[in-house]
């Protein structure tokens, strides 16, 4: 798109939805615009170094188990474009007191045959659903109630239990290992495990973590953007970075205005243009938890007293079941809990370019209340000492966000809420207000694209891709 011509579309953001949104839209042959109001393409799928020269930290996303999987990035064949996403042999693990770990790797089989007693009832909850993921993703990954899915039975098979709680769906194992596993992949939710959902969430890391894994990007996360931004320039899209929009009247005209932002930035950009009964629907939105985040640079690997751990991209710490709901049920309280669940990745077990040689890098973080400014750097690390002694001394140099850092970083993380949204099960299916399309917003030709719409978080870039189809069908109607 030559300098200075007016596009068709303007996309508002450049995380992975709103780079999915405009790739969407120049394949379809708009001449599309994209501002970015910071530095650098990215969004939450940026790399930078964050601490010293030479150790690459991903800034928010850091693994990606729907990367190789969801509709949007198979079409887009990431592979083809010099993204190689580097698969652990451990997916993940959860590290337990006494060296003791529970990890899900290779088949379902396998793991099975790790959990003792829990054996048969772990082949029997995970099986299926890895049997019917090619079925069942592009539902889960579709907005709800809007269309009849194409495998209802498989997908019933899925929603039923998923809409039980954790907690719930722990009764069927007896032991600490497979409901310590279920409980770090449910946590991900960032609500007590006790809310419904949190089975489905928990039951579809599972499924991911054996049909393609838990897979990190070579050189870091940001690839997966630079990938897609080298589609997008090849299509004739543009790009305008360091510009903040503060106004939907400020942008050049267009046919179609895709934001991927949350409501609360669509209320602030949008302003009385929105009729008054949308705009409380937008502000009855609720934000989830935030988080703290903190990055390392080590001299050498996590040294991890369980040998799962020490091969797992990504390490849950929390303990048994009781202690990570423990810890997720403070937090929703306003709590900021001392012994809080962890997430950690460790890219370095894959993919030795993150680090100078020998070296090696960790990200983690703890969810914390909204808005939090406590720096939980001490009680993460503490966490990390449990389960791996002497990895305090392995440290060179550490970067950390807290919770309103994480706002400031990228306004869409409300509070620090890296989700965009809590997800409740009224925002599961009503998200982000009750409307047969969720994309569209009550001003004619402006759309959401972000993680606030239908399927919500994560590196899937659905929410762009269904919002983009939104509005190629509306031009369509329209020309």
């Amino acid at each position: 798109m030559p300098a200075g011509r007016d596009a068709d579309a303007i996309v508002v953001g450049s995380g992975p939805n709103g780079m999915a949104a405009a790739v969407t839209l120049a394949r379809a042959g708009l001449s599309v615009l994209v501002i970015e109001g910071a530095a650098t393409l990215g969004g939450g799928c940026r790399t930078d170094e964050l601490t010293l020269p030479g150790f690459r930290h991903d800034v928010c996303s850091a693994v990606h188990p729907l990367a190789g999987a969801s509709p949007f990035f198979t079409a887009a064949d990431l592979p083809a474009r010099g993204v190689r996403l580097l698969t652990p042999k451990v997916a993940f693990a959860q590290a337990l007191d006494g060296g003791r770990a529970a990890a899900v790797a290779g088949s379902v089989e396998e793991t099975a045959g790790s959990l003792g007693p829990d054996g048969r009832a772990y082949r029997r909850l995970v099986g299926p659903l890895v049997r019917d993921m090619p079925l069942t993703l592009p539902a889960i990954l579709a907005p709800l109630l809007r269309s009849v899915p194409e495998h209802p039975v498989a997908l019933a098979r899925y929603g039923l239990e998923g809409l039980l709680p954790a907690s719930v769906l722990a009764r069927r194992f007896r032991g600490d290992q497979a409901r310590a596993l279920l409980a770090g992949a449910a946590a991900h939710t960032m609500l007590p495990l006790t809310a419904p959902l949190t089975g489905a969430v928990g039951m579809l890391f599972l499924m991911t973590a054996h049909a393609v894994g838990w897979p990190v990007v070579e050189g870091g996360s940001a690839g997966i953007i630079d990938a897609l931004a080298a589609e997008f320039t090849s299509l004739g899209g543009r790009f305008e970075t360091g510009r903040w929009v503060d106004s939907l009247d400020s942008l050049p005209p267009a046919r179609a205005v895709l934001l991927d932002v949350t409501p609360r930035q669509l209320l602030g950009l949008a302003g009385d243009r929105i009729p008054a009964r949308h705009r409380r629907a937008l502000r009855r939105f609720r934000y989830g938890p935030g988080v703290c985040k903190v990055d390392w640079a080590l001299s050498g690997p996590v040294p991890w007293l369980a040998p799962a751990c020490r091969e797992a991209g990504t390490v849950h710490l929390g303990g048994e079941f009781a202690e990570v709901a423990a810890s997720e049920a403070e937090v929703a309280a306003g709590q900021h809990p001392q012994r809080p669940f962890c997430l950690t990745a460790q890219p370095g077990v894959v993919d030795p370019s993150r680090a100078p040689e020998g070296r090696h890098t960790l990200w983690g973080y703890c969810h914390v209340p909204s808005g939090s400014t406590v720096d939980m750097t001490d009680r993460i690390e503490a966490q990390i000492e449990r389960f791996a002694p002497g990895f305090r001394d392995l440290i060179l140099a550490r970067s950390v966000r807290t919770a309103a850092d994480m706002e400031r970083y990228n306004p869409s993380y409300v509070g620090g809420d890296i989700g965009a949204g809590a997800g409740t099960l009224r925002q599961t299916f009503l998200r982000p207000t009750p409307r047969w399309n969720p994309y569209r917003t009550p001003l004619r030709g402006v759309y959401l694209c972000s993680a606030s719409t239908p399927p919500g978080g994560g590196v899937h870039g659905m929410c762009g891709a269904w919002a983009a189809r939104t509005a190629l069908s509306d031009l369509a109607e329209v020309t």
